[in-house]
């Protein structure tokens, strides 16, 4: 199989787990690029973005695992000020892995719970 249909095959596995478990609380979707990592806070039940942050807004030297470390952090911070505190983590259809691992870890650590 191509590489993009098994990420899709991912992606929608993972969304439907998400769905399923998620209740009121938002979500937290993460997007990885070879350049930049994003995260945002959404709230699927109003469709709307709470809390946004990406490398493109952080101090740093590309795409790098420290990179995902301070994003993480961003993130969290965000988080508590729309006042958000526990979610769902949604990894989309990349592994948890290295940059995504390091972001989840580093939001854990800021105070998200999930």
């Amino acid at each position: 199989m191509a590489k993009l249909s098994l990420f899709e095959r991912r992606r929608r596995r993972v969304r439907t787990a998400i769905k399923a478990r998620a209740g009121d609380r938002p979500r937290l979707s993460i997007h990885r690029t070879g350049r930049h990592i994003y995260a945002q806070v959404i709230d699927d039940a109003q469709g709307r973005t709470l809390a946004a942050a990406s490398t493109l807004g952080v101090k740093s030297s590309g795409a790098n695992v420290d990179a995902a470390v301070q994003v993480g952090k961003t993130i969290a911070e965000a988080a508590k000020k729309a006042g958000v505190s526990t979610v769902v983590f949604d990894r989309g259809g990349f592994l948890f892995h290295g940059r995504v691992k390091a972001l989840a870890d580093a939001a854990r650590e800021g105070g998200l719970e999930f």
